[in-house]
């Protein structure tokens, strides 16, 4: 038997590494004037990709309305990312885009 929050270990996987690719492309663009667009999309997305896989090691039920949010705000970074030709805005938007995909399977199971 599966405990609650290792349902969500792929999930989870997802999640980090967005957050970390959203780091580095963060950290990489700060500092440019023309890419604080990107570092401050890339800092949210982080961020609420680090709290949702918090939620999943709860096993809490509001993951699926977490996850909806997450991914509306994975796929907003993604088109920011996918703006630029920088190899770490390539990594993260496809982060992003592999956070979406799994986000919206989360979303689509109804909330307890």
């Amino acid at each position: 038997m599966l405990l609650v929050h290792e349902e969500y270990q792929s999930s989870f996987d997802v999640a980090m590494r967005c957050a970390v690719e959203c780091e580095h492309c963060a950290e990489a663009c700060m500092g440019m004037s023309e890419m604080m667009q990107c570092a401050r999309s890339c800092l949210d997305c982080a961020e609420i990709c680090r709290t949702v896989a918090t939620y999943m090691v709860r096993g809490s039920r509001y993951i699926p309305h977490l996850a909806r949010a997450c991914a509306e705000i994975c796929e907003a970074c993604a088109k920011e990312c996918e703006k630029h030709n920088a190899e770490h805005c390539k990594k993260c938007a496809k982060a992003c885009r592999d956070s979406v995909e799994e986000y919206r399977k989360i979303a689509s199971v109804t909330a307890v």
